[in-house]
Order: C-alpha cells, then sequence, then structure tokens
C-alpha cells in the first residue's frame, strides 16, 4: 500500500492563526509515516487567476509558486484546505487557489482531474461565530469541488477562535481533531444524486 502523502494549504494571512493551530492539532494525530507537506499561500502567493480556459496556450507552470503548488497538488493524496471563515467562506487566497485547478484542469499533461480522483479533500476553518451554520459556504464551495473532481470529501473541521490563540480554548474543536483525518471519506457526490 502506497504511503499516504498530506498536503496543507495554508490560506490565512496570519502566521499561527486560529485555523492553522487547528490544522495542526488534526495533523499531530496522523501516523508517522504519513508524509506531510505544509504551504502557506501568504508565503507562496499566486498571481491573480486568469481565466484562459477558451485560450489555446495552456502552458504548464516549470518556476515559481504555481509550479510548487501545482507539483505539490498532484503529489498529493490528501489534500487539506485550511482557510479562516472571511465572510461566510473561503479566504481570497484559497478561493485563488482553487481557481487555478480550473486553468490546471486545461493543461496539457496534467490530466489534473483523473489524477484527484479517489482522493481526499478536506477543510479546516476557524470561525468568529458561535452558529457553525455561517460556514456552510465554505463547506459548501469545498463539498461541490470534491464532487466536480471526483474525490472523496473528508468534511470540514470548524473550531472558534478570533483573538489569536482562541482556538487552543475549543475543547470540543480539539477534541475533534484527535480523529478528524482517522475517518473514512466517501466519495463525493451532489446531493440530488442518486445511487
Amino acid at each position: 500500500m502506497s504511503t499516504r502523502r498530506f498536503l496543507f494549504v495554508l490560506g490565512s494571512s496570519r502566521h499561527e492563526g486560529n485555523t492553522e493551530l487547528l490544522a495542526r492539532a488534526a495533523a499531530e494525530q496522523l501516523p508517522a509515516d504519513v508524509e506531510q507537506e505544509w504551504i502557506s499561500l501568504v508565503e507562496h502567493p499566486l498571481p491573480d487567476f486568469e481565466d484562459l480556459r477558451h485560450d489555446s496556450d495552456h502552458v504548464r507552470p516549470t518556476e515559481g509558486n504555481a509550479a510548487l503548488l501545482l507539483d505539490a497538488t498532484l503529489a498529493a493524496t490528501d489534500i487539506v484546505i485550511a482557510s479562516p471563515l472571511y465572510w461566510y467562506t473561503l479566504s481570497g487566497q484559497a478561493k485563488c487557489y482553487l481557481d487555478y485547478w480550473s486553468g490546471w484542469l486545461r493543461t496539457p499533461g496534467v490530466d489534473l482531474k483523473a489524477t484527484l480522483a479517489g482522493s481526499t479533500l478536506w477543510g479546516v476553518t476557524a470561525l468568529a461565530e458561535e452558529q457553525p451554520a455561517v460556514a456552510e459556504p465554505l463547506v459548501g464551495a469545498l463539498q461541490n469541488s470534491a464532487t466536480y473532481m471526483e474525490m472523496r470529501f473528508g468534511g470540514v473541521l470548524l473550531g472558534n477562535g478570533s483573538k489569536p490563540g482562541d482556538v487552543l480554548n475549543d475543547a470540543q474543536a480539539l477534541a475533534r481533531a484527535k480523529t478528524f483525518f482517522a475517518q473514512q471519506a466517501p466519495i463525493a457526490r451532489y446531493a440530488f444524486e442518486t445511487d
């Protein structure tokens, strides 16, 4: 059996913010033989995404942050989008990363959809609200992305925190973090589909 490789994509503008702390608490529970790669989108920013889907000059990036993220994405068995809840959805940096998937889907020689099919997409987010329902747009964006890519969807680990370090006081979130990556994620499907 091949080794699992987790890619943690950090979409926060704050280093060691609540979302990252919660993601690291969950990652501590992974077995020692599971490979982990952590990429901060603030430290490795992507240029604004240009929608060139109808152009024919798609070229695989060979250098810079786009190449780094593409290679890490293709190598991962599990992709974790760790994004704080900003205006009820993903941070701008995390959304830009997912926008790049649109371009990579059309890049010759990449075969992104076939490569990611069957791998698992996870989410981790910290929110300042007490009601977890406000994170539904973020959860929906990740679940629909997994569905489109024929990936498994592991769900979203939610924690509460506003000030730096607040999430470490969220006992329920830290308890969920202990088993979050241990669950077997199903292949994501749209709600209206039937087996």
